[in-house]
């Protein structure tokens, strides 16, 4: 199949995203680096050339032989998977969720090594700003989905903490994913003592509707540390550090992260091991923060464990989307095939199991979740 043109991308009006496509049991990048969704005209237009590429991949498919006949564009449903920044987790993520999820018309069966998926369903992951303008998109409709992080999606929920009088009452979950570290980066040869060593220094605090900008300016509060902040995702930051113009820079994700693994095979980096104090400190101000470690060579020049502390990542939804169809997601979620596509797409996959689905989730269940986890003895 040829790679989708990103000139006549860029022609249509729709440069500024960035997805992955699933189609026919593979992986559709549809990529255009660093860049979102800006607007409803943006999307609407994304909308229409999505059908016309997929239609025709649909039909080169068909026409090869794999489908078992010609499936019509009209026939799929598409899903929207906000996820984050390209550099960090929550887009591979993303990526292989929409690929499980995903069951295109002219797929092979699943038991023919097909997709198993839901069937007609075509998913998305979109590189976005992460988990608050997940939270935002999802509650104003503009996502059907989203990565976000456990505190983020609670606050939310109840109008807390950087929602106060700003309730998202339409959220709801789907399933508790994996745990997400609080990375604090340091140029090689670097080291701190404190979080207050980093008072009047140049401090990466991730992009503005992140959740981890918003755990990271209560821990500079909290500690009364006053930095030269720069908004910027983890792979703008990494290149900042590796380009000595950074001092230091926060992120929560999954390990290990691919901004980092380039960092460390190039320029090197170190990580601050959060001393127990300031965890627990963190931990009473901050509860959805626990004690965590990324343990000595999850990136290979890091041959130390470093203590930290860590959120969860969570899969969540509307209220308004369908109750059959998040029943038939949350189904293919946990079925034999996607756990070989998590098992084998990413380190952080692998802990993504159904056993801990409901570890963490403190907002309502959707119905068709809640539905699922009831017939399988999850929930009682």
């Amino acid at each position: 199949m040829p790679p989708v043109d990103e000139h006549f991308a860029t022609m249509m009006g729709i440069g500024p995203f960035r997805a992955q496509l699933p189609i026919a049991g593979c992986t559709l990048p549809f990529v255009h680096p660093n860049k979102t969704i800006q607007n409803p005209s943006e999307e609407a237009t994304l909308k229409k050339f999505i059908k016309l590429t997929l239609a025709a991949a649909v039909t080169a498919v068909a026409l090869g032989g794999i489908a078992g006949g010609v499936a019509q564009a009209q026939d799929m449903k598409f899903w929207r998977i906000g996820t984050g920044a390209a550099g960090g987790t929550y887009f591979p993520i993303g990526g292989l969720l929409a690929n499980a999820l995903s069951n295109p018309p002219g797929s092979r069966p699943c038991d023919k090594g097909g997709s198993c998926g839901v069937p007609g369903l075509v998913a998305i992951a979109v590189s976005t700003n992460a988990t608050v303008a997940n939270i935002n998109s999802i509650q104003a409709g503009q996502l059907d989905a989203g990565l976000a992080g456990g505190q983020n999606v609670v606050q939310a929920f109840k109008g807390e903490g950087a929602f106060v009088d700003n309730k998202k009452e339409k959220l709801r979950a789907i399933a508790n994913l994996f745990p997400e570290d609080l990375h604090l980066v340091l140029p090689k040869g670097q080291t701190m003592t404190s979080l207050k060593d980093l008072q009047g220094k140049r401090v990466g605090i991730a992009q503005a509707g992140s959740g981890t900008q918003v755990v990271v300016k209560m821990i500079l509060e909290h500690y009364g540390v006053e930095v030269q902040a720069a908004e910027l995702n983890n792979t703008q930051s990494a290149q900042r550090i590796a380009d000595g113009q950074l001092d230091a820079y926060f992120y929560a994700m999954g390990t290990p992260a691919s901004a980092l693994v380039q960092l460390g095979s190039t320029k090197g980096f170190e990580l601050y091991k959060f001393p127990e104090k300031e965890r627990k400190e963190i931990n009473d101000f901050i509860p959805f923060y626990v004690e965590s470690s990324i343990p000595a060579g999850t990136y290979e020049n890091v041959t130390y464990d470093v203590p930290t502390l860590a959120v969860n990542a969570q899969l969540i939804t509307s209220i308004d989307q369908p109750e059959e169809l998040v029943y038939e997601i949350t189904k293919a979620l946990w079925n034999d095939s996607t756990r070989k596509l998590l098992d084998n797409g990413h380190a952080k996959g692998k802990v993504i199991i159904e056993a801990n689905a409901l570890k963490g989730i403190l907002i309502p269940l959707h119905p068709g979740a809640e539905r699922y986890y009831k017939e399988t003895g999850l929930l009682k």
